[in-house]
C-alpha cells in the first residue's frame, strides 16, 4: 500500500454518520489520492451539510440517496455503535464495500450476517480500528517477528479512566450496550494485540458497574444524568492460540491509574507498546542482559494521526485485489471476544472463542 500510485483510479466513497469522529477521517481522506469522497450523509442532515461544507465534499445526500447512487463503491460507516449492523448490512445489500467504525457490530450474529452477505456478493468489509497499521504498532510487529524479546510469553494491557462524560459533547452512547470501556477503547487493544500475537482461543472476565448514574460534565448537555446500561469496569485473561497469556483490564470507573498501558514479555526480553490508540511511539526495549530499557527508532510511516490509513488500505485492495488489513474477520474475532469476556463474567466459566482470524500482513517498513 502507498500513496504513490497514481495509476489507480480512485475509490468513489461517501461518508454516513457526520459526529465527532468523522473530522479526522474527512481531513485525512484528503490525503490519500486512492480516496474520492463525493458524499457526506447522516441521519441528522444539518451534521452532514456542515461536515460537507467544512472540507469540501461536494455533495449532500439523504442515507437512501447514497445506497441508490450507483457510482458510490465505498461507504464509511460513522453511526453509533447501535446503528453499524443496520446501516452496515444495507450498504451491502446496496452492493458498495463497507468499512465500519469499531465494533464491527453490537451483536456477535449481526457481524456474522455482514460479513457472509459480502462474501456471497464479492464486496469486502473493513473496520476500525486501524491504529495497529501506525509506524509505532508497527514496528512492534517487526521486533517480535525478528525474535528480538524471545517467545512471547504475558502481556499486560490496562485502558484505566474515568468517563467519557468529562470530555464529549455527546457521551450517552458511550454507556449503552455495545459501548463501555469494552467495546469503545477494547478493540484497541485487541486489535492491536491480535496483529501481533495472533487470535485467542480462551477468556475469562469479571466485569461490574460501579455507578448505576452518570452526571454529565462537558458542555453543551452539563448536568445531564445517563443511566448506565453496560459494564464499566471489567478484567479478563485472554489466552492466546501461539501460547502467550494476557491480562486486559478496561474501565471508566479509575482516578489517574500508574500503569502501563501495554507491555509484552518474552523470553528473551520485554516490549513496552505504544498506546494503542494512537499511530506513533515510544517503543521501548529491555532485553536479558541489559541494565535498562532503551527507545527503539520507527522503522515505518504513518506516525501522526492516520485514521484512515485503514479506509484507503481497503480501497487500494479493491482496486489492487490484494487483501486488506482492518479487515472483517478480524474486528468479528474481536467482538467475539469481547462478548466472550462478557460472557464469562456472567457463567463464571472459561469460554471458548469459536472464531479466529489471520494476523494481517505488515506494511512495507
Amino acid at each position: 500500500m502507498g500513496n504513490s500510485s497514481g495509476k489507480m483510479e480512485p475509490v468513489r466513497t461517501a461518508i454516513i454518520g457526520c459526529g465527532n469522529i468523522s473530522d479526522i477521517y474527512l481531513k485525512n481522506a484528503a490525503l490519500w489520492d486512492i480516496l474520492d469522497v463525493m458524499a457526506c450523509s447522516s441521519l441528522h442532515m444539518a451534521s452532514a451539510k456542515k461536515q460537507a461544507a467544512r472540507y469540501g465534499i461536494p455533495r449532500v445526500l439523504p442515507v437512501a440517496d447514497v445506497l441508490a447512487e450507483p457510482s458510490i463503491e465505498l461507504v464509511l460507516n460513522l453511526t453509533v455503535p447501535a446503528a453499524h449492523a443496520e446501516v452496515g448490512l444495507a450498504v451491502i445489500r446496496a452492493g458498495k464495500n463497507l468499512y465500519n467504525e469499531k465494533p464491527l457490530a453490537v451483536q456477535k450474529e449481526d457481524a456474522q450476517l455482514l460479513l457472509q452477505e459480502a462474501k456471497s456478493q464479492g464486496l469486502r468489509v473493513g473496520c476500525a480500528p486501524d491504529t495497529f497499521l501506525g509506524g509505532g504498532l508497527q514496528t512492534c510487529r517487526k521486533l517480535i517477528d525478528e525474535g528480538v524479546i524471545g517467545q512471547p510469553i504475558a502481556v499486560n494491557a490496562h485502558f484505566l479512566a474515568h468517563g467519557p462524560e468529562y470530555w464529549h459533547p455527546n457521551p450517552e452512547f458511550f454507556f449503552k450496550a455495545g459501548a463501555g470501556p469494552l467495546f469503545d477503547m477494547g478493540p484497541y487493544y485487541l486489535t492491536a494485540l491480535i496483529s501481533l500475537l495472533g487470535p485467542i482461543r480462551r477468556v475469562t472476565g469479571s466485569a461490574r458497574t460501579t455507578y448505576p448514574q452518570r452526571t454529565i460534565r462537558s458542555e453543551p448537555k452539563m448536568g445531564v444524568e445517563i443511566t448506565v446500561e453496560t459494564p464499566t469496569h471489567i478484567a479478563s485473561i485472554l489466552d492466546f492460540a501461539s501460547g502467550p497469556v494476557a491480562t486486559l483490564v478496561t474501565s471508566f470507573d479509575i482516578w489517574e491509574p500508574y500503569l502501563p498501558l501495554l507491555e509484552i514479555y518474552g523470553t528473551d526480553g520485554s516490549l513496552a507498546v505504544p498506546d494503542p490508540n494512537t499511530f506513533g511511539g515510544p517503543v521501548r526495549l529491555r532485553q536479558s542482559g541489559s541494565e535498562d530499557w532503551c527507545e527503539v527508532p520507527l522503522t515505518f510511516k504513518h506516525t501522526d494521526n492516520s485514521r484512515c490509513i485503514g479506509v484507503a488500505d481497503l480501497a487500494y485492495a479493491i482496486r489492487s485485489g490484494n487483501t486488506h488489513r482492518a479487515n472483517g474477520q478480524m474486528a468479528l474475532h474481536v467482538l467475539d471476544v469481547m462478548h466472550a469476556i462478557l460472557e464469562s463474567s456472567d457463567s463464571g466459566k472459561h469460554i471458548l472463542v469459536t472464531s479466529t482470524c489471520e494476523r494481517p500482513p505488515m506494511l512495507p517498513s
